[in-house]
């Protein structure tokens, strides 16, 4: 049985829709380092410590020991959360951040910046603004080719 949305802390679901949307975007899970960095932590062990919360939770999944094997089992934290809207203004504030993290990124190809746009876009996605997910999405799969 899985812990109520409640339970599960603010770092734990942002963690959630990182590792979802960046599995979504590269077809793989990312590693430790790569949340460390995307997320603002200052450790590995913090991202470990997280990951097994979510893990004893219900909400991931490791396949092995690599550094690429967690699996979003159940995103109910994810979609629980995405019931909740953005206001319009919101909305046209997080596009515009995103808008700008392309322009960063196609001028420095930076790690840091690819990985705020996948934070950022899972973010549209949690908030429940799927078209503007979906076109973001699509925009950094062509970025990426």
């Amino acid at each position: 049985m899985t812990e109520p949305i409640d339970r599960s802390t603010k770092r734990q679901r942002e963690l959630l829709s990182f590792v979802d949307g960046f599995i979504q975007g590269h077809g793989y899970g990312p590693s430790y380092r790569e949340i460390m960095r995307a997320l603002g932590y200052k450790s590995v062990s913090t991202v470990a410590v997280h990951i097994d919360g979510l893990i004893s939770k219900g909400y991931l999944l490791k396949r092995d020991r690599s550094a690429r094997s967690l699996e979003v089992v159940n995103n109910r934290l994810t979609t629980t959360v995405a019931n909740r809207t953005a206001t319009p203004e919101q909305e046209k504030w997080l596009v515009m951040a995103i808008e700008q993290r392309f322009t960063a990124y196609k001028q420095q190809s930076s790690n840091d910046i690819l990985d705020e746009l996948y934070v950022l876009i899972a973010a549209l996605k949690v908030l429940g603004l799927d078209g503007a997910h979906e076109a973001m999405k699509s925009k950094l799969i062509s970025l990426r080719k």
